[in-house]
């Protein structure tokens, strides 16, 4: 796997006038070294969304990863849902992403995320592995508390 070393960023649903509320931080959890993202999610005033996020190179330019065949990591949750959403050159709308969710299980987990299972998001366009520039780990949609750890974040290769 070829490791990436995100400097996560912490955004909300604030930035379109919700209510949620959460931080990120480095932790050890469970013997492993983590970004950890919690908070609370709230579908007041049209809100419903925390993230983690990252730029794969500062300044947003475009990373070709078409030699790799997904997304790795390392995950602990609370046993909830989450979402992977990746942002390309392709999409210029926030709304917009290639997605795809997973379950962060109460332990530590490997999950892959294949970018052939990716569903475009308000986008008429598939997934380009050519030109992608952001990876986001949110907890989204319904009110609830979140928690989940990630570490270890990789592209990999099914060779």
């Amino acid at each position: 796997m070829n490791q990436l070393t995100p400097k996560w960023e912490f955004v909300s649903d604030n930035v379109m006038g919700g209510v949620s509320s959460g931080c990120i931080a480095e932790e050890f959890v469970g013997g492993h070294h983590a970004t950890v993202l919690r908070g609370t999610v709230s579908l007041e005033n049209n809100g419903g969304f925390i993230q983690m996020a990252f730029d794969l190179h500062e300044g947003g330019a475009n990373v070709d990863v078409s030699a790799w065949d997904g997304i790795g990591m390392d995950v602990y949750g609370d046993g909830d849902t989450y979402d992977i959403r990746l942002r390309t050159a392709q999409l210029n709308r926030p709304w917009q992403s290639f997605r795809a969710d997973f379950v962060g299980e109460p332990h530590w987990q490997k999950i892959k995320i294949p970018f052939s299972s990716l569903v475009s998001h308000r986008v008429d366009a598939a997934f380009d592995s050519t030109c992608l520039r952001r990876i986001g780990i949110l907890a989204i949609g319904r009110e609830r508390d979140a928690y989940v750890a990630v570490s270890n974040i990789g592209l990999y290769s099914a060779n």
